[in-house]
């Protein structure tokens, strides 16, 4: 037990004399966004990008919304972006799709990437978009029920699916 505690120590003392600090992490934050999710959160994933979407997480749908007032779809994908990336997204979903991504198979989604459907009629033009999370799971905005995190193997989802987006 005293050979770890001097390990650790030492440990500590070489990461803090060579400028170098261990990540500050705020794990309240985190099982709070983890609980609004309903999802669990690993160290390996993208803190940020999980507690601001857990920000969003009830948020009204409103038609040309990019506020917590209300928010539609690429509203919603563009403020996320911002906040998390530093990235600024065309404000339309297939204007997202066509001048800010470029394709991804849905077999090959990593966290952070976009996520694009069609309604059904126009299977050339994207619709709606959410922000691939893991485990095929997204974020995005739902006319009927507001911001929310839904499957990629949900009937609807799957019969409506068009492309995944890697933002360049």
């Amino acid at each position: 037990m005293k050979k770890q505690i001097l390990l650790i120590a030492a440990l500590l003392a070489f990461l803090t004399s060579c400028g170098t600090r261990a990540p500050h992490y705020d794990y309240r934050e985190l099982a709070q966004a983890a609980l609004r999710l309903n999802m669990d959160i690993g160290m390996e994933d993208n803190h940020r990008l999980y507690v601001e979407s857990a920000r969003w997480i009830g948020v009204p749908y409103r038609a040309g919304g990019t506020s917590k007032r209300g928010v539609d779809c690429s509203g919603l994908t563009g403020n996320i972006y911002r906040k998390v990336y530093h990235k600024r997204l065309e404000r339309n979903s297939d204007r997202q799709r066509t001048e800010n991504c470029r394709k991804v198979r849905k077999s090959k989604l990593e966290e952070g990437d976009l996520v694009f459907f069609h309604n059904g009629r126009n299977k050339r033009h994207a619709t709606h978009v959410g922000i691939y999370l893991k485990e095929d799971r997204f974020i995005h905005a739902s006319t009927s029920q507001g911001v929310i995190v839904s499957s990629l193997d949900e009937t609807y989802y799957k019969r409506c699916w068009m492309q995944g987006g890697k933002v360049k």
